[in-house]
């Protein structure tokens, strides 16, 4: 009771509810591990267009994958991204402006290579000799930070090496010592720029590197890259993904069976899938069988496999056709039938058109699967891509790694296995209200009341076969789930079954002559 009763009246007490709403989680957040430009290295950063990549990262890259693969997600319907940026050796470039100040560039990178900087005393306060204006400019982008009344000071609120940490996407204060106020740039001459060496700017003194191409030590099989969450551990300061994809570390290399092996297993940890590009090596459709395929990546329903690669354009080749892995175009195919029809619709089809492809790839030249071809990879597990006639190129085929037909897994098809995560990473969400409750039958009612609406939701949607709740799915959290040993051991057991749309794979129509009546 909330209040003392002490007066003859009436007396307002809200009460708790029993609905707690468990809220879908979002079904096609991709993450992208691979080499770029520039961009921090330390965490995943979200961005939700290619501009946002190019802005962060520096867009496209001759020497990677990572920017093309980005590309083609959000030009096929991708919305919402993760990159993870690795790098090999890569160096930072270095501004000795004097002997305790010391810009560095914020993230390593031959890009750090066009910054320079100016510095005048046009403070608040001429007179306090700590104060001084700092102002960085990227020749390379045009992009010009400005940092006013800024201060060598520790006990400033305007310390500059605290504001430049949480305000400047270009460059970081490293310093040895106490630090000195940099000295005023003299005046450009006139008709020079004044972020030059020429107009007396101060520039980089040590040149930054790109450093080597990245492989797969890099990326998940570094001896220590798990520990001190690098490569694709780096996703563990990142709160949810659903899709992760490894563009190829070069145009001319393969991540080997340990890479894929580990992003599925830690897929799999995070209740996520991957989507695995064939090997460029991969040039007879007809001549691939299961020893091949397990010699890419270990089966498993947390990872499907696309051939062949893709011919598109590169812009930074006077727009000649190229070869490039898939992976990133069939993520945001992903993303984009999951907005239109639903995490539970298989992501191929003729809906599932690819944007900005001229032409499928096999061994560097245009090609087309056929229906032999495709009917060969099929029951192996191997979904293909094709050219129709009118639909033109689409995904053509829905099938986990764990797909063979031999295998018969109940996780054979990409839409039940996503869906199935979808349900475990909404309910695990949106349960976290029921730890340390009282565990009884009221617990156990509430229970069953918000994750049946949930399910409820879901089967009004469509996701589920049957044409009652009854048919489609069931919750169940009571005495018989939840026995006296697991109440004394604080266990609450709660079921959840549904019956998953499998996708219409095959379609046989039979056509039968019919006798005309008198």
């Amino acid at each position: 009771m909330p209040v003392a009763l002490s007066y003859p009246g009436v007396y307002i007490e809200e009460l708790p509810s029993s609905v707690r709403t468990i809220t879908g989680v979002a079904t096609s957040i991709t993450a992208f591990v691979g080499r770029a430009l520039r961009g921090p290295t330390d965490r995943p950063v979200r961005i939700h267009s290619f501009a946002d990549f190019a802005r962060a990262y520096g867009g496209l890259w001759v020497d990677s994958t990572l920017g093309y693969a980005v590309q083609q997600f959000f030009l096929n319907g991708g919305a919402d991204a993760l990159i993870v940026r690795v790098h090999k050796n890569a160096d930072a470039a270095v501004m000795q402006i004097n002997a305790n100040f010391t810009l560095t560039a914020a993230s390593e990178g031959a890009w750090g290579d066009q910054l320079a900087s100016r510095v005048d005393y046009a403070t608040r306060d001429p007179s306090d000799t700590n104060l001084f204006n700092l102002f960085v400019k990227d020749n390379g982008t045009g992009s010009l930070e400005t940092f006013r009344n800024v201060s060598i000071a520790a006990s400033d609120p305007r310390f500059v090496t605290h504001v430049l940490e949480q305000q400047s996407q270009l460059v970081r204060l490293t310093t040895v010592g106490s630090l000195t106020r940099p000295a005023v740039n003299t005046a450009a001459p006139a008709g020079t720029d004044p972020f030059t060496s020429a107009g007396n700017a101060y520039v980089v003194t040590t040149n930054g590197d790109d450093g080597d191409p990245i492989g797969d030590a890099e990326v998940a099989t570094g001896a220590s890259l798990e520990a001190n969450k690098q490569g694709i551990w780096t996703l563990e300061k990142a709160d949810l993904f659903n899709l992760l994809v490894l563009p190829p570390p070069t145009r001319d290399s393969d991540f080997i069976k340990a890479t894929w092996d580990a992003a599925a297993k830690y897929a799999h940890d995070r209740r996520a899938f991957v989507i695995i590009d064939a090997p460029a090596t991969w040039t007879d459709p007809n001549s691939i069988q299961d020893s091949d395929i397990t010699a890419v990546a270990t089966r498993s329903d947390s990872a499907a496999l696309y051939f062949p690669r893709v011919l598109q354009s590169d812009p930074l080749k006077e727009n000649r056709l190229d070869t490039f892995a898939a992976s990133g175009l069939v993520a945001g195919i992903y993303a984009r039938t999951d907005a239109q029809r639903g995490v539970w619709k298989a992501p191929a089809g003729i809906e599932a058109t690819m944007a900005g492809v001229s032409a499928l790839s096999i061994n560097g030249q245009a090609a087309q699967l056929t229906d032999g071809e495709n009917g060969v990879l099929n029951p192996l597990g191997v979904n293909c891509l094709r050219n129709f006639p009118v639909a033109g190129m689409v995904v053509w085929g829905a099938r986990t790694l764990a797909g063979a037909d031999a295998l018969a897994s109940q996780w054979k098809y990409v839409p039940v296995r996503r869906l199935a995560l979808y349900i475990e990473e909404s309910l695990f969400r949106g349960t976290q209200w029921v730890v340390f409750e009282p565990n009884d039958e009221p617990l156990w009612a509430q229970i069953r009341l918000n994750v049946g609406a949930f399910m409820q939701t879901l089967f009004l949607q469509g996701a589920f076969q049957g044409s009652t709740p009854r048919d489609a799915y069931f919750v169940k959290c009571d005495s018989t789930t939840t026995t006296q040993t697991d109440i004394d051991n604080g266990i609450v057991n709660i079921i959840v079954g549904f019956a998953p749309l499998k996708p219409a794979e095959f379609v046989v129509i039979q056509i039968q002559q019919i006798a005309p009546q008198p």
